[in-house]
């Protein structure tokens, strides 16, 4: 069975899972509960960390070097045991190395080190990815964390998505799970978007690029989450339609290409790491009010 791992800080409480090294619960010190209770009825996720894909691959499934390998949507990590590393009242790490299993779908040798930190109002999630084998190794890596909608206070509010750079970003869809990069208009004015249900009747709102590095998730009453992203320049924002939550997903890679390459080296943002090196994605949230 999955065990957990609680960090604190004065004001936030973190659960972490050693199953995915998903995040569980994030609440405030006064109980406000921020983080999306995984009902199974929506969608029993909460906050699952994407690797070595994002989102989805043709017929589930990557060629790398040659030879097609089994790949569900969003890769194995989510459903992997994880070790807990290191540990601390405000910071816990738990780690994912290449197994028998994990070979038999992606044929490297790697170490996924996943880290939850705590300081006063601010909660950082960040992923390293080593690769510890003697051939460049390709991967997609993303977040998929999930908030209440609406948040704490602000039932029957509108509730907006407001970018720091101000921009407005080009938006493409999912065409059957994969990604077709014809550009849409951009729902973001002068970087604002009133969230809807609606929006999310064709899949997912996908930003490729210009979304920038950081954003601010509010409704009048309610604490404001500002979100900060580091090495994730994909940005999307999902749902079950009419759910009560909204996911706030900054990625390094996108699903495949409709009609694109089958090879992970060739899939749009992806990473190839080369041998003894590491590359660092984070991204941190802080609670305003």
């Amino acid at each position: 069975m999955p065990s957990a791992t609680r960090i604190a800080s004065d004001y936030l409480t973190v659960d972490v899972s050693s199953l995915g090294a998903e995040m569980q619960t994030l609440s405030t010190r006064d109980g406000r509960s921020l983080l999306w209770s995984g009902d199974a009825a929506y969608w029993s996720g909460r906050s699952p960390i994407l690797f070595p894909i994002v989102g989805k691959a043709p017929d589930d499934a990557v060629v790398i070097e040659g030879q097609s390998y089994a790949m569900s949507q969003h890769g194995f990590a989510r459903r992997a045991e994880f070790s807990l590393a290191e540990a601390s009242p405000s910071m816990c790490r738990y780690e994912l190395s290449a197994s028998t299993a994990t070979k038999a779908v992606y044929p490297f040798e790697f170490l996924l080190a996943v880290e939850h930190s705590v300081e006063g109002r601010k909660l950082t999630v960040a992923a390293e990815v080593s690769n510890r084998d003697t051939r460049p190794m390709p991967f997609g890596l993303g977040f998929h964390s999930a908030f209440v909608w609406p948040l704490p206070g602000a039932e029957g509010k509108d509730h907006v998505i407001a970018l720091d750079n101000g921009a407005e970003p080009g938006l493409v869809r999912l065409e059957g799970g994969l990604i077709s990069f014809a550009e849409r208009p951009s729902p973001f004015k002068d970087g604002r978007l009133v969230l809807d249900h609606g929006m999310f009747e064709e899949d997912a709102m996908i930003f490729p690029e210009g979304a920038g590095e950081g954003l601010r998730y509010s409704a009048e009453g309610a604490p404001t989450l500002h979100f900060t992203f580091e090495n994730l320049p994909n940005l999307a924002l999902w749902q079950k339609p009419g759910a009560p939550f909204i996911c706030v997903e900054p990625w390094h890679g996108t699903a495949a290409e409709n009609g694109g390459s089958t090879e992970l080296a060739k899939r749009p943002y992806t990473t190839v790491l080369e041998p003894g090196d590491v590359a660092r994605f984070a991204f941190t949230v802080e609670i305003e009010g």
